[in-house]
C-alpha cells in the first residue's frame, strides 16, 4: 500500500435531515415543511403537468400550516432558463425552495438554491433518477453533465403520486440504479490506477441499491415493480453520493455514455434508459455479467436495446467514443481501451443493444 493511497481527500458530508415516505401523505407536506425549518414563506418550482395534480393538495396543506408560497414554472434545464427563474425567486425573500416533480424542476430548485444560499427541499413526483436526494444537478449545455450543489434539507415523498407516473419513468429509475454496478467497479479501478480516494462504505450503499433490483426483478416481472423499495433505493443512492463527496458511487462509464447521447441526440430515451443500455455495454468491458443486466433490465420493463428508445446505430458508435473526452479526469473502463469505431461497433452488435 503506497503512501498515495492512503491520502483521503476532506470533503464536507451533507446528509438531507429529514425524509419523508408515505402513502397519500401529500396533505401533510405543510406540516413536514414546519417541522424543517420554520418556514414563513416558500419558494415552489414545478413544471405545468404536475402543478394540474397536486397544485391544490399543496396549497391547502401549506395555507393551514400559514405557511406563504409563491408558484414558478420550470422550462427546461439550460443556464438562461435556471437564471430567469432565479431572479424571480429572488424576489420572493423566501425561507426555503421546493422543487416538485420528474427530474427537471427538482435540478432547477436545487440550482436556484444552491446559488441563493437557501435550503431546498426535494418533491418527486415520479422515480426515474436517483437525483431526488443528491447534492447533483444535471445541467443542459454544451457540456451535459452533473454539477454538485448542495443537498436537499428534506426529501418528502408521495408513493400513490410516483405509483401513478408512468411506468417507464420507474423502469427508467431501474436502470439508473443497475448503473452503480458499473460505476463502483470503475471507482475501484480509478482508486487503483490513479490513488483516488475510494469509500467503501458509500461504494457498498450504492451497490446494494442496485442489487435490490437485480435480486428481485423476477418477482417484479411476474407481479409489477415495488415502488416503495425502487424510492428507498433510489433515495439511498444519491446519499451514497452525499457521503462519497461526489457521484462517483453512481456515475461511472455507462454515465458517460449517457451524457454523450445528450449532446449527440438530445432528448431521446430517459436519462436512467440511456444509464441502463450503457451498464449492458460496460459490463461486458468490465468483464461483469451483461446477461444479467439485460435480463434484469428486461424484467423491469426498460429498454435493451438502441431501436427502442429511437437511437441509430451510429450514434450508439459516435456515443462510446466521445463519451470519455466528457470527463477525461475520472478514471473509468474505457480509459483502459482505445475506443475505435470497430471495437465500438462490435461491443454494442455482441451485447445486442445494436
Amino acid at each position: 500500500m503506497t503512501k498515495s493511497h492512503d491520502r483521503m481527500q476532506s470533503h464536507t458530508m451533507e446528509l438531507p435531515r429529514l425524509i419523508e415516505i408515505g402513502e397519500r401523505n401529500i396533505g401533510d407536506f405543510g406540516k413536514f415543511v414546519n417541522s424543517l425549518n420554520k418556514s414563513k414563506r416558500i419558494s415552489l418550482i414545478s413544471g405545468t403537468n404536475v402543478t394540474k395534480i397536486i397544485q391544490k393538495k399543496i396549497e391547502s396543506s401549506l395555507k393551514s400550516n400559514k405557511i406563504k408560497f409563491v408558484w414558478h414554472m420550470s422550462g427546461n434545464n439550460t443556464i438562461p432558463a435556471i437564471n430567469t427563474i432565479q431572479k424571480d425567486v429572488k424576489k420572493d425573500q423566501s425561507d426555503l425552495i421546493v422543487g416538485i416533480g420528474g427530474g427537471r424542476s427538482v435540478d432547477t430548485a436545487k440550482m436556484i438554491a444552491f446559488n441563493l444560499d437557501k435550503p431546498f427541499v426535494s418533491v418527486p413526483t415520479a422515480a426515474s433518477h436517483d437525483g431526488m436526494a443528491s447534492p447533483f444537478v444535471s445541467i443542459v449545455g454544451d457540456k451535459p453533465h452533473s454539477i454538485v450543489a448542495s443537498a436537499p434539507l428534506g426529501v418528502f415523498v408521495d408513493i400513490d403520486i410516483i405509483r401513478k407516473a408512468p411506468p417507464k419513468l420507474l423502469a427508467s429509475g431501474c436502470g439508473d440504479l443497475i448503473a452503480n454496478i458499473i460505476a463502483v467497479k470503475d471507482w475501484r479501478l480509478g482508486h487503483e490506477k490513479t490513488g483516488e480516494y475510494y469509500g467503501r462504505y458509500s461504494a457498498d450503499l450504492a451497490l446494494m441499491s442496485a442489487k435490490i433490483v437485480m435480486e428481485n426483478s423476477s418477482h417484479y416481472a411476474k407481479n409489477g415493480l415495488d415502488v416503495r423499495i425502487i424510492v428507498e433505493a433510489l433515495i439511498s443512492a444519491g446519499v451514497a453520493s452525499c457521503i462519497a463527496g461526489s457521484s462517483r458511487p453512481c456515475s461511472g462509464a455507462e454515465h458517460l455514455f449517457s451524457h454523450a447521447l445528450d449532446k449527440i441526440a438530445p432528448g431521446r430515451g430517459l436519462h436512467g434508459e440511456k444509464c441502463g443500455i450503457g451498464s449492458i455495454m460496460m459490463a461486458k468491458l468490465q468483464g461483469q455479467d451483461w446477461k444479467k443486466i439485460v435480463k434484469t433490465l428486461k424484467d423491469v420493463g426498460a429498454p435493451t436495446s438502441a431501436k427502442q428508445i429511437g437511437l441509430k446505430s451510429e450514434e450508439i458508435v459516435t456515443a462510446l467514443m466521445i463519451a470519455q473526452e466528457l470527463r477525461p479526469e475520472r478514471y473509468t473502463i474505457l480509459k483502459e481501451i482505445e475506443m475505435t469505431e470497430k471495437k465500438a461497433l462490435n461491443l454494442a452488435k455482441v451485447t445486442n443493444v445494436i
